[in-house]
């Protein structure tokens, strides 16, 4: 989110934990763990929108939860702004907003694979917390690589759609997801 525009990777790792700090400080001397001047530049120029961003993605994501929350087709969301979800309470208090960031059961690879194809206002990419709204199939992108019973331990199911909500007008974003949908 802090770049915001899909154009630069870069982040950090935050540690209580002394033996895992000397971890980090050894790799960051090791490997030069320091972005380069354009990359910081592309960093710096998202920060000046950032909170405009951040309301614009808030807001998506809530409604767009919502939305597939009561879809017939989801089997289930996962987005820690609705009052559903395990984690909501404690994201509550430690979250001012819920982010543009959630997932959706569709029940089989199939169904997953026909709706994220079917998209016309989500592009189909691996990226994240950029102003256009993306989606993906995680069993078949990100972690195809990973074998299934590993998948499902972590909770990725072959029907498990991701989606990173954009700044795009929320209602042409919920009539994507919704003729999508039909297709499945």
């Amino acid at each position: 989110y802090l770049n915001g525009h899909s154009d630069v990777v870069g982040g950090m790792v935050v540690t209580s934990n002394d033996e895992v700090a000397e971890e980090l400080r050894f790799m960051q001397k090791a490997t030069g763990g320091v972005p380069g001047p354009v990359d910081c530049w592309l960093v710096l120029r998202g920060t000046k929108t950032l909170p405009v961003r951040m309301e614009a993605h808030n807001r998506n994501g809530r409604r767009i939860a919502g939305f597939l929350a009561e879809h017939p087709k989801v089997e289930q969301v996962h987005y820690p702004g609705l009052e559903s979800h395990p984690q909501h309470e404690l994201a509550a208090r430690q979250m001012s907003g819920f982010t543009g960031m959630l997932s959706m059961e569709l029940g089989s690879a199939e169904r997953a694979k026909r709706v994220v194809e079917s998209t016309r206002v989500f592009a189909l990419a691996e990226s994240l917390g950029g102003v256009e709204s993306l989606i993906g199939h995680p069993a078949l992108q990100t972690h195809a690589a990973v074998a299934p019973e590993r998948r499902a331990a972590m909770g990725i199911t072959d029907g498990l759609v991701r989606l990173s909500v954009g700044i795009e007008d929320v209602d042409d974003l919920m009539e994507d997801l919704d003729e999508a949908l039909a297709s499945a």
